[in-house]
């Protein structure tokens, strides 16, 4: 197998991209606020942070999938120097499927129900490749065996309902696959399927970055996935990078109190039985505005004065150095120990 290493320079350039909510002179809310990240061919960079902290919406701002009207989307996303948000919608339509090509979070409603799966795979083929009929179908059949479906000849003819959620979810990988596009958004592609099931997916993606040279950017919530796939990650909350680390490096110091609060709330394999796990307190929505200060400080563990009256800045990190950027007042200690364990076992009838 060839092994296709990053390059250093970027597919796709997103820089202060921002989505904003709401019709102009009325409430307004901002969902990306200023994000700005790059993938390079070859290289899988992950965007992290529970729901609702705008993870989706800036891949549907890339995609331009969001609706015409009822937002705002600023700033550029340039895709091999030419900026995306500037195109015509016949164009965007010409690159989307082609050379941009997104994996969504559930294949059941992203699937037409009453199509069956071969044709909406083809369709594909016929719209950017310009294949039809038997070379459409062969072409298709070698998709669905390539994202390991069985007997794909027959799952050609079958509707969506037909196929249980792992399968359906590699059709989809299969119509994102088609024209072999140079970037792939996968939206929390493996949120609805069992653990063995999504090992097999995260193989495939992993198997399509290194032989085809695909960048990747995936979506997730789930840091098991990105510990077992990006090779840089973006911590994002409230709409907001908070923090950017190379994997490995995050994993053994985060050093935002949010980061540093995933990672503890998550099972490990050496904890003693009965302890009870560290989440975050509070809830997405206990924010207050960046303009104000730091958006995480009514959760924060962490916090000091500053926190609540002036806006930290994504910067370079000295302690740590490398490939972080921190947006923090008061960063968690850079040795790890956070990830400590300090929480009393659960009481139980059996202890």
């Amino acid at each position: 197998m060839t092994v296709t290493t990053p390059t250093t320079a970027p597919l796709l350039e997103v820089e202060d991209l921002r989505v904003t909510f709401g019709a102009k002179g009325k409430k307004q809310f901002t969902a990306v606020d200023g994000v700005s990240f790059g993938v390079a061919p070859g290289q899988t960079v992950g965007l992290v942070g529970e729901s609702g902290c705008g993870k989706s919406v800036t891949s549907l701002a890339i995609m331009r999938l969001l609706p015409h009207r009822g937002n705002t989307v600023t700033g550029s996303v340039r895709f091999a120097g030419e900026d995306l948000l500037t195109l015509s919608d016949a164009a965007m339509r010409d690159h989307r499927g082609a050379e941009l090509a997104m994996i969504f979070q559930d294949p059941l409603s992203s699937l037409n129900p009453v199509v069956p799966v071969g044709l909406q795979v083809t369709e594909v083929l016929k719209r950017h490749k310009g294949m039809k009929g038997a070379t459409a179908k062969a072409r298709a059949t070698e998709l669905l065996d390539k994202v390991g479906i069985p007997d794909p000849t027959r799952r050609l003819t079958d509707y969506p309902h037909q196929l249980s959620g792992g399968m359906r979810q590699r059709a989809l990988i299969a119509m994102a696959l088609a024209c072999e596009p140079r970037l792939l958004i996968a939206d929390e592609p493996t949120t609805a399927l069992d653990v063995t099931i999504q090992a097999q997916i995260l193989a495939l993606l992993r198997e399509l970055v290194e032989e085809s040279g695909t960048a990747l950017i995936m979506i997730t919530h789930d840091l098991g996935v990105v510990a077992g796939l990006c090779d840089e990650v973006n911590v994002l909350y409230a709409g907001r990078i908070v923090e950017r680390s190379d994997r490995h490096p995050l994993f053994e110091t985060p050093r935002h109190p949010y980061t540093g609060g995933l990672l503890a709330s998550i099972p490990r394999l050496d904890d003693p039985r009965g302890r009870r796990l560290t989440p975050v307190p509070g809830s997405v929505a206990d924010n207050i505005p960046w303009e104000g200060g730091c958006a995480f400080a009514p959760r924060c563990s962490s916090e000091v004065a500053a926190c609540r009256t002036t806006t930290p800045e994504l910067v370079p990190d000295p302690e740590v150095g490398g490939n972080r950027l921190l947006r923090c007042h008061n960063p968690l200690p850079p040795d790890g120990s956070v990830l400590v364990r300090t929480a009393e076992p659960v009481e139980t009838e059996a202890s």
